[in-house]
């Protein structure tokens, strides 16, 4: 590797939960743009989520298997502190609304303001992305309604299975 050009490393952290379509676009497109990018996602304990991050991390490592420049991990603790054990100087955010922005551009001053050197590209999925969310996914799947084309096929049969799941212990 030249000086010109190190190994540009990318985080690109998340609850994924479940993973969208929205996400795989920005990794697809991050693992383009960067030499690695790494799907992090964060074990927070405050959040009761679906899927256990054991099957969330099976689920994307399939999505992006073959890829390797994608890679998917699970942390804990400050951000920060993550990318600089991982030697990544950019942090990539999924940008769908307005309403995004003060959260992330709060998120991103205060990354710059522990780790300087560490900058913060945001990026907005395609278009027919932009209204999706995770927790959105979750409800609209959970009462019935149609996911198909928003998630990865993997995605739909794992939240039929939960589904299945919980229809039999009733």
């Amino acid at each position: 590797m030249s000086q010109s050009h190190p190994h540009r490393v990318a985080i690109y952290p998340g609850s994924f939960d479940p993973l969208t379509n929205g996400h795989v676009d920005i990794i697809e497109r991050g693992a383009r743009i960067f030499d690695s990018i790494i799907v992090a996602i964060l074990a927070n304990v405050e959040k009761k989520p679906l899927f256990s991050e054991k099957e969330r991390v099976s689920i994307i490592r399939e999505v992006f298997k073959g890829k390797d420049n994608v890679q998917v991990e699970t942390f804990e603790g400050l951000l920060v502190d993550y990318a600089q054990r991982k030697k990544a100087s950019v942090l990539v955010r999924g940008l769908r609304a307005v309403s995004d922005f003060e959260y992330e551009f709060q998120m991103a001053l205060m990354n710059r303001h522990l780790a300087p050197g560490l900058e913060t590209v945001f990026m907005m999925p395609a278009e027919q992305y932009t209204y999706i969310s995770s927790r959105l996914i979750k409800e609209v799947f959970m009462l019935g309604g149609e996911v198909e084309g928003l998630v990865p096929p993997i995605v739909e049969d794992k939240l039929r299975a939960k589904q299945a799941g919980k229809k039999r212990r009733k």
